[in-house]
């Protein structure tokens, strides 16, 4: 298992499946939260360590399905591991198509199911780590200047100083200026990275046109 702090969420309707795989990830050296419900898991605040959802299909009041569709929207970086008593190969599909990391149907080997979740607990992990560095990334870009996200946007499409001061009208000397900046303020140390940043906070955009906010 993942040597970082981690946690599994098993909400099945069924006592003896909920004690049984606590026991299990428990002996295993997880930490495990069980829940009767959909309701009752949803009642519980975010998790802000890497997590799977190991959940059942068949639930009262919200099902699991409709629970997937809650967390893919509120608890993104959570991997969901269905398991059902019914084979079906649509509701299977279904949930797959819907992102779920594995469908398992009962019974299952312990072994097959501690596998999906250290895969699943190391997609939580990576999932994660990519927010936290995104939203660094969206603080960085946050303190630029309009006219350096302007030096930016066409900097990143790979115009050279003299076409960038031409396009905005500035001389060359204030846009090496304005890009030494955004440069260091970005932790930008040569255009690949710069643009491999602008890659992942979205914000390429073609020639002429200005770098919105990050979001």
């Amino acid at each position: 298992m993942p040597e970082s702090p981690s946690i599994v969420l098993v909400v099945d309707d069924d006592i003896s499946v909920r004690e049984s795989l606590e026991l299990l990830l428990r002996h295993e050296g997880l930490d495990v939260e069980t829940f009767v419900s959909a309701q009752e898991f949803l009642s519980r605040p975010p998790v802000t360590v890497p997590s799977c959802l190991v959940l059942d299909i068949s639930l009262p009041g919200l099902n699991g399905l409709d629970l997937q569709k809650r967390v893919a929207v509120e608890r993104h970086e959570m991997p969901i591991i269905f398991i059902t008593g019914h084979g079906d190969i649509p509701i299977t599909v279904q949930a797959m198509k819907a992102g779920a990391v594995e469908f398992l149907t009962k019974p299952f080997s312990d072994e097959i199911l501690l596998n999906a979740i250290r895969n699943a607990l190391v997609r939580s992990k990576a999932l994660l780590d990519r927010d936290t560095e995104i939203r660094a990334l969206k603080a960085r870009y946050a303190r630029l200047t309009a006219r350096e996200r302007e030096v930016m946007a066409l900097v990143v499409v790979g115009l050279p100083n003299k076409q960038v001061g031409g396009e905005l009208g500035i001389s060359e000397i204030t846009v090496k200026a304005h890009r030494g900046s955004m440069m260091r303020k970005m932790q930008a140390e040569s255009l690949a990275e710069l643009v491999s940043i602008a890659t992942r906070l979205r914000l390429t955009r073609p020639l002429g046109s200005a770098l919105p906010p990050a979001r």
